[in-house]
């Protein structure tokens, strides 16, 4: 019912919106506006978006919860869906996504309701992997040989079939 509510107030609100603010400064300005947000947001989605992949690889590195730094990751996604939705409503609310702040209040108001089973990142300290497991470790060896190959060994069939380059 939230969603039906959602998709139903939601362009009400962004064409009642349209309405008043071309009212004011009228149609030109009004899309100029519309148009420059969605730009000014790609460009700040990316940026966020590029910090939030760091912060996300650094977690992955140091072995810590990466589960904020995705939370931000698909909050900075839905915001730059929301800028690039044309209306004041969701630039707003798109902008407001960008803030670190925000997505921190909205990432701590969401792990509040939201409870996680299990967790689990790499193998236990002290566990190794049995041997065939198909995960090395970090000190396993792995021994092989190799044949050269002569480069110049042609195919023996002829005429070439016009799908290879001989």
């Amino acid at each position: 019912m939230w969603l039906f509510l959602a998709f139903l107030s939601i362009p009400l609100i962004e064409i009642a919106l349209f309405i008043q603010v071309g009212g004011l400064i009228g149609l030109w300005p009004t899309l100029a506006i519309v148009i420059l947000t969605a730009i000014l947001g790609t460009w700040l989605v990316r940026s966020q978006g590029a910090l939030a992949i760091a912060n996300l690889r650094e977690s992955f590195s140091d072995l810590r919860d990466p589960t904020e730094h995705l939370a931000h990751g698909a909050m900075i996604l839905f915001s730059g869906a929301l800028l690039l939705t044309p209306g004041f409503f969701t630039d707003a609310a798109g902008f407001a996504l960008l803030a670190p702040p925000v997505r921190s209040a909205v990432y701590r108001w969401a792990r509040k309701r939201v409870k996680v089973q299990k967790f689990e990142m790499g193998a236990q300290p002290g566990h190794r992997a049995p041997p065939n497991s198909g995960r090395a470790g970090r000190n396993d060896v792995i021994d092989g040989e190799y044949t050269e190959v002569d480069p110049t060994k042609r195919p023996t069939h002829e005429p070439p079939s016009g799908w290879t380059k001989h």
